[in-house]
């Protein structure tokens, strides 16, 4: 099985930015255990982060070509992006949305998801094992 992890805007400042809601793990902390996860499970797994929306849908897009599932943390792209809206429908690729903090707990704005109606589900509100369980859940899905 092949996994694509998006990490949408502002993710690289993990560990540092408002710690009292997304925690101390850093990304680079997210990625190790996700590859030490993915090679438990016997998955391949790509990690990319990038705060231009334009690279995440080109990454999206490119994921057609090779990976089973997709599990995307949009970032702040969750409230706005139609475009990774689009891409997640043009590639019909099954996506799992992740956020570290609950969203539907937080600020009005933060509680619509452009990503949800076009996901097969959302993990929210488990920091970094958000994460963890969705390569777990992605890993049981049935491969194309």
């Amino acid at each position: 099985m092949k996994i694509l992890v998006l990490h949408g805007p502002n993710l690289n400042l993990l560990g540092t930015r408002e710690t009292e809601i997304y925690g101390q793990t850093t990304l680079d902390d997210i990625d190790a255990m996700l590859a030490e996860e993915a090679g438990n499970l016997g998955i391949e797994l790509r990690t990319l982060q990038s705060n231009s929306e334009g690279e995440l849908v080109t990454a999206i897009q490119e994921a057609a070509g090779w990976a089973d599932a997709l599990i995307i943390n949009p970032g702040a792209y969750t409230h706005t992006s139609v475009a990774i809206h689009d891409a997640i429908v043009g590639v019909a690729v099954p996506t799992i949305e992740v956020h570290l903090s609950n969203i539907h707990a937080r600020e009005a704005f933060r509680q619509k998801s452009f990503v949800a109606p076009v996901a097969i589900g959302q993990i929210a509100g488990f920091g970094a094992d958000s994460y963890r369980l969705a390569l777990h859940a992605a890993s049981r899905l049935e491969r194309s």
